[in-house]
């Protein structure tokens, strides 16, 4: 659990997202089948599970980029799942992707801009102030001219958070923000998420960073075969006997 929070369970905070019994099936496929979970304002959540387990695939329901075969969602207790991918942003939803998502041809400064609305990139020097602002955040402000092409993978994923964030979203969705990073470039991340929670961005993280994910969250979710199998107190759901046998297999759970 994330060290620099009190035990989740002594503060109570209200749900700012809720799913319930979500489906996501593609032809025969139930890519996610029947999920409910509430994510708390003010905390660091992960999805844990194998590949194929159904996480990107919630992600991308939850940002509405996935029709809903069943269910309902809520975002501050409003109903958004006929909501249009388009409008979630307004919403207060951010997210990054799987991928490093960023155009080549633009600077760094300019894929950052992207984050804002139409509305606001016409208030161009407010636009480019909290642009700056943000950048320095993030730790990026000496590559502002750069391509993401020049930039090292862990200064790619820190461009995506940029983006992200710039919009000032209640919540924001990270799919792998440290897939292919060494253990530095992972612990300059993690630090980066935590301040970002303790400036109140609630979080939800899909990651397969046992250790990372124990170590940040306040609260785990375990997937397999796109349901949920195991949810609580990070060192609780990484001792699970399911979640252990979904990662290892039987055997080698069992040994």
């Amino acid at each position: 659990m994330n060290p620099d929070t009190t035990d989740e369970a002594d503060q109570p905070r209200d749900p700012l997202l809720e799913l319930d019994d979500v489906a996501v099936h593609f032809g025969g496929v139930r890519a996610v089948d029947g999920v409910s979970l509430q994510l708390r304002e003010g905390l660091i959540h992960g999805i844990l599970g194998a590949n194929g387990s159904g996480k990107s695939t919630l992600l991308g329901a939850m940002t509405r980029l996935n029709p809903l075969t069943r269910g309902h969602m809520r975002f501050d207790g409003r109903a958004y799942e006929k909501v249009p991918a388009h409008r979630v942003a307004h919403l207060g939803v951010a997210r990054t992707f799987q991928t490093v998502r960023l155009i080549d041809d633009r600077s760094v400064v300019d894929n950052v801009l992207l984050g804002l609305d139409t509305a606001d990139r016409r208030r161009r020097k407010q636009a480019r102030e909290r642009v700056d602002e943000v950048m320095e955040r993030v730790g990026i402000s000496d590559l502002a001219r750069m391509r993401p092409s020049e930039l090292s993978y862990g200064m790619q994923r820190r461009t995506e958070i940029a983006r992200a964030i710039v919009g000032t979203p209640r919540l924001l969705l990270l799919d792998e923000p440290t897939a292919g990073m060494n253990t530095a470039e992972r612990d300059e991340i993690s630090d980066l998420l935590r301040s970002l929670q303790g400036e109140g961005y609630t979080q939800l993280l899909v990651e397969h960073d046992v250790q990372m994910m124990v170590t940040v969250c306040d609260h785990l979710f375990a997937m397999n075969f796109g349901k949920l199998i195991a949810q609580g107190a990070p060192d609780d759901v990484v001792r699970d006997d399911g979640v252990r046998e979904s990662y290892l297999g039987k055997q080698a759970a069992d040994a």
